[in-house]
């Protein structure tokens, strides 16, 4: 009798790409795999353990899991990811109704406690048809950035070999993927581990060969030592997205150095001026960090009057949360009020949706290819190579041919804009 299993995925897209490995390693003839919220044999938890906010929906899911399974909806309940490698000895006491505990790196053990000899992590399970599909590229970083726990949680920096990555782009290409959106703790680290050198570049070469893709996007790339290579790729690869994501964090120097971030601010600002110079109308996605421990007012204001000056078309900011474990909250009083970051944070976001706005009204007019992500009340949901699901605003196309489907690409041209969306219609 097959077993009916679901897992709930927590936390970033790097866990659903676990996830999605993990079901596909799954044999058909022992395991029925549920997408819905109702009664199961095995009900699998993929935790976030990365900041406060994610902690406590991870920690919120495992209880009414368990509360699940007092109901007799779960048969077992079984946990892992980030938040119980994270808590390993802590979770177990605290929640014993847990059958089974499992750290972040661990979908080896996961799956032998399933009954089921782990194999290559090449192929994927896609729970619903989409054009874009996030590959995870490497695993871990060797950077120590005094806030983040994610070096001791996820370990060091382990490249994916190529191969692999090429014969997983084939896989999903095969099932209809269009974009692949290029994911890591930080991209422009891939290779040194395995070949002795940054090989993103070579690696973006490698999956534009692949048949099928259409759109290669680059995220999480760390600013400081950033290969000249990518931008060349970028500039002259038809396929690989006039866009990148590059977390700059802050500007202001003695911010930079608290943060161990190893660039200042004005190598960060030839960076970007470096980015618009060699990949003319590229779009940077960039985020920021806003109460960092010993973070003054001119520091702020530095950082208002830099991203005023870069103009960054896409800019996401957090403020600080200090986690146990990190250098930051070992060595540094976390000094900044709530009220202060709160205030810095609203002041930072209506700045930026005021420079977003601008970029936006610049492109009515313009045509551009989209792809499908959604179709609502017939209205389709959509992306250009200049946005990134999830993350960015959509391009919303209220006139489109009846045939149109998820995953197609076509050809719209912006009509109207509004502070992060855009309004498109359908050119036939």
């Amino acid at each position: 009798m097959r077993r009916r299993l679901r897992v709930v995925t927590l936390g970033c897209s790097k866990n659903t790409v676990d996830t999605e490995h993990l079901l596909a390693q799954l044999p058909a003839d022992a395991f029925t795999i549920v997408d819905a919220d109702e009664p199961v044999d095995v009900l699998m938890l993929n935790t976030c353990g990365f900041i406060g906010d994610a902690k406590e929906e991870s920690v919120g899911a495992i209880l009414e899991a368990v509360e699940a399974k007092k109901r007799g909806e779960a048969g077992e309940v079984v946990v892992f990811g980030c938040l119980s490698q994270r808590y390993a000895a802590e979770l177990p006491a605290e929640i014993p109704e847990v059958d089974a505990w499992f750290g972040a790196r661990d979908l080896a053990p996961v799956l032998r406690y399933l009954g089921v000899t782990p194999g290559p992590l090449v192929t994927r399970r896609i729970a619903e048809a989409k054009g874009y599909a996030y590959l995870k590229i490497s695993e871990g970083c060797d950077r120590r950035c005094s806030y983040c726990a994610i070096p001791f949680i996820r370990g060091a920096h382990r490249s994916v070999p190529m191969e692999d990555l090429v014969a997983e782009a084939e896989g999903l290409a095969a099932r209809g993927v269009r974009e692949l959106i290029l994911i890591a703790q930080d991209t422009t680290y891939y290779g040194l581990d395995l070949y002795h050198r940054r090989a993103l570049a070579e690696l973006l070469d490698r999956l534009s060969a692949v048949s099928g893709i259409e759109w290669i996007r680059i995220h999480y790339s760390y600013p400081a030592d950033f290969p000249e290579d990518v931008l060349a790729a970028i500039a002259h690869n038809p396929k690989v997205c006039h866009y990148l994501d590059i977390p700059l964090q802050h500007i202001a120097d003695g911010v930079l150095d608290r943060m161990h971030r190893h660039v200042d601010g004005a190598w960060t600002r030839a960076l970007i001026e470096r980015l618009r110079r060699d990949v003319p109308g590229v779009v940077l996605r960039t985020t920021m960090i806003v109460g960092h421990p010993g973070e003054t007012e001119a520091d702020f204001e530095e950082l208002l009057d830099f991203v005023r000056q870069a103009r960054f078309e896409r800019l996401g900011a957090f403020m600080y949360s200090e986690e146990e474990g990190t250098y930051g909250a070992e060595h540094f009083a976390d000094d900044v009020p709530e009220e202060v970051k709160r205030e810095r944070l609203d002041r930072l976001m209506e700045l930026q949706r005021e420079i977003s706005l601008e970029y936006n009204q610049s492109r009515v007019g313009t045509e551009v290819q989209v792809l499908v992500d959604d179709i609502l009340d017939g209205t389709l949901v959509c992306r250009s190579e200049f946005e990134s699901p999830d993350v960015d605003g959509e391009i919303l196309v209220r006139e489109a041919s009846a045939g149109v489907r998820v995953g197609d690409m076509v050809r719209v041209r912006i009509t109207a804009a509004e502070d992060y969306d855009l309004i498109g219609r359908q050119i036939l």
